[in-house]
């Protein structure tokens, strides 16, 4: 009786006709992502369960400030995952540590997580349209573009880092306009 049921509910929720009206409508994937983000924020209250929710977007921003630091000789120091308390009363869920910054390193180092953007576009033209069409499979759809997209923006320690030079940012800058130019 009980296998019965979970066949009945999972052919429902995996009808065309209900897929179809859930991929469709643009209103239920805003609904999932502001209740994906509601559960996130409940559970700010216990710094070890915020932790646990927020541990693979930490992974994934900090490993990318990891990754460019290493390969533009920042040489990073430290790697932690491991929330604490910071002196402001505020967590700090991860953390990389660099031996040496300079002007042309510091920035790309610090807005690393920025590199996240073209990974989530990837999963949304290529493996979005290979993975079959359940409702299973679009709600972790809309949970990882979640995590990807949150954790891709730099913090405002990013920001200040990428800010101690002036040069820097003035080098990376003239870049940026050179590269928008050329397209």
């Amino acid at each position: 009786m009980v296998y019965q049921l979970y066949y009945k509910i999972s052919m429902f929720l995996n009808s065309p006709f209900l897929l179809q009206k859930i991929f469709d409508n643009r209103f239920y994937l805003i609904l999932l992502v502001v209740l994906l983000m509601r559960m996130k924020y409940a559970t700010y209250r216990s710094l070890w369960l915020s932790a646990l929710v927020n541990i693979p977007g930490t992974i994934l921003h900090e490993l990318m400030h990891f990754l460019v630091g290493l390969a533009l000789n920042a040489r990073p120091c430290n790697f932690t995952v491991f929330p604490r308390r910071d002196m402001m009363g505020n967590y700090v869920m991860g953390s990389v540590g660099f031996r040496n910054v300079t002007f042309y390193n510091a920035v790309p180092a610090a807005l690393a997580p920025l590199l996240l953007l073209p990974l989530g576009f990837y999963i949304n033209r290529y493996v979005l349209p290979m993975m079959p069409a359940t409702l299973l499979n679009y709600i972790l759809y809309v949970l990882a573009q979640t995590i990807i997209i949150e954790n891709a923006i730099p913090s405002r320690t990013d920001f200040r880092v990428a800010g101690m030079y002036f040069s820097g940012v003035l080098l990376y800058s003239v870049l940026l306009i050179a590269l928008l130019l050329a397209l």
